[in-house]
């Protein structure tokens, strides 16, 4: 295991000292491991104890490597070498992570978009095998990419059930579905485990292993961390981390995430949802801001903590209201899981439920159900339709209008959320609008492709402080693909998953700004000059 270490600095150190003694004093650590489920209080005890599982994941996965390895061997043989995940949230991020960590090929398929979807089916399907992960067995997108794989496995003459892996819980309804279809393998994962703690599960390690990264050495890691953030102990990094997450005074309770040449790729987005679902509740929580190795021009706010990802222990310390953070991947993975459990003892909350993730998915099986007609824009823009309430709309006439109009609206200690809803790998650039907006009005910024942000982050901005305001963009497509035995295709079901997500942060009050791009590229070419205008 690399040396896992956590420096601090600011009001990151302050906050080390303040809580730190009072937990290892209480043997906070020592009761985690022993999966003590009080430790949240009255209120969080019932779900705590069926949600504990993740402590012991390293000891508890190890049978998985033999099996995995078996039927990586298998697929080799047949020719099968390239693998597609079909997975939302948790069963998707710690993957991604894993492989491009580990430099191996995995296609995650965690998008409605049709372009994105047709982009997944296009690739080499005679060698191609999808896993389809899902704890509850009824993830709507990932149950979608299942029905349209499966047929164009059959269309192609291959034997869709050899191609498919299914990873879910026990008892629910696609692991019964999956093996009355007679699907290649059934994975079933500890229940008591939820989603985004499921890194070292076979939520993380199936389709990582598949894809050829050496599953057994990441459990090493992580087993290895455990050992010593079970401990109560002074300089338990998984305390110290998990003090400046939820202890500072008054709250930091913007995380912006730096890399720094952790050589993790990606880690901070797997982190992203690991901390603001478990966190953002009862106007609550800690909202990451995910900026890579780029600018972070609101790093100096007052209400920001600055996470700096790095390789190893630098010889100097940090300076400045700062958390860095070094070790293995394993290591990390444990290490943040073990944080965010000790930043919901300070925040008061409990870290292990998700009570407005579902407020969005019911919105989306409503308008899915109810097939409304698309509403008039309010103001075109050239390639740009333009939605929002009456206070974005008054006297709007160009999208560099709407968008200030948007920022005005922006509280002291509020944040922006833009919200992408088309294919992230072919769009990636538009992540570059970010530091802009983040310049132009001095506050923390978030990035999320849709849908997949709204199985993370989604949880903070409702359940989380009333203190965002949100954009919104979404982009017509020139195809689009029907889901087999379904009533709904892919375009029509990302359209709702954004117009019900859009619905659900309206009633919360909150402003939301809706783009729509009749044509892509020439619709985001134009949402970059405006938003480049807002920076200058």
């Amino acid at each position: 295991m690399s040396s896992l270490s956590v420096q601090t600095s600011g009001a990151a150190r302050e906050a080390v000292d303040r809580h730190v003694p009072a937990l290892v004093g209480d043997g906070f650590a020592s009761k985690l491991f022993a999966q003590d489920p009080t430790l949240w209080g009255a209120a969080a005890e019932e779900e705590s104890a069926k949600r504990l599982g993740w402590v012991e994941a390293a000891e508890v996965s190890r049978p998985l490597v033999a099996q995995i390895t078996a039927l990586r061997e298998e697929f080799a043989a047949e020719g099968v070498d390239r693998f597609v995940l079909a997975g939302m949230g948790g069963s998707s991020l710690a993957p991604e992570v894993i492989t491009r960590t580990a430099g191996v090929e995995l296609f995650v398929l965690d998008s409605t978009d049709p372009e994105m979807v047709g982009a997944a089916l296009a690739d080499r399907l005679e060698r191609t095998a999808i896993v389809v992960s899902s704890k509850s067995g009824s993830t709507v997108e990932t149950d979608s990419a299942r029905r349209v794989f499966a047929r164009a496995f059959e269309e192609a003459g291959i034997d869709a059930a050899s191609r498919i892996v299914v990873v879910t819980d026990p008892g629910s309804p696609m692991e019964s579905s999956a093996r009355e279809a007679g699907y290649r393998r059934v994975f079933t994962a500890d229940p008591t485990v939820g989603g985004r703690f499921s890194a070292l599960t076979a939520f993380g390690l199936v389709p990582s292993g598949l894809a050829g990264v050496d599953v057994e050495a990441l459990l090493d890691d992580a087993d290895e961390a455990a050992e010593v953030l079970r401990e109560d102990a002074e300089d338990n990094p998984a305390l110290h981390l998990g003090a400046a997450l939820g202890g500072t005074e008054p709250l930091r309770n913007k995380l912006v995430f730096r890399d720094l040449g952790s050589g993790i790729a990606g880690f901070a987005d797997w982190a992203e949802q690991l901390i603001a679902e478990s966190t953002g509740k009862e106007g609550k929580g800690v909202l990451p801001v995910v900026v890579g190795d780029g600018d972070a021009p609101e790093a100096g706010a007052a209400d920001v903590l600055v996470v700096e990802l790095v390789a190893e222990e630098a010889e100097e310390a940090p300076q400045g209201d700062v958390v860095r953070v070094a070790g293995s991947l394993g290591s990390q993975l444990m290490l943040w899981e073990v944080a965010t459990a000790v930043a919901g003892r300070l925040l008061g909350i409990n870290p292990y439920d998700q009570p407005d993730v579902e407020s969005a998915k019911n919105a989306t099986r409503a308008l899915l159900a109810d097939k409304p007609k698309p509403t008039p824009a309010d103001v075109v823009d050239g390639p740009v339709e333009i939605r929002g309430a009456q206070e974005l709309l008054d006297g709007t006439r160009t999208v560099e209008d709407a968008l200030g109009k948007l920022l005005a609206q922006l509280p002291e200690t509020g944040y922006l959320s833009v919200q992408a809803y088309f294919d992230r790998l072919a769009w990636t650039d538009l992540e570059g609008i970010r530091p802009v907006l983040a310049r132009a009005t001095g506050r923390p910024v978030t990035f999320g492709w849709g849908p997949r942000f709204l199985h993370s982050t989604g949880q903070y901005h409702k359940g989380g402080p009333a203190e965002g305001v949100y954009l919104q963009i979404t982009a017509a497509s020139g195809t689009d693909l029907d889901i087999p035995d379904s009533p709904f295709s892919f375009g029509e079901l990302i359209s709702a998953q954004a117009d019900g997500d859009a619905q659900v942060l309206a009633d919360h009050g909150r402003p939301v700004l809706r783009l729509r791009l009749t044509d892509r590229a020439e619709g985001v070419a134009r949402l970059r000059q405006a938003v480049e205008a807002l920076g200058r």
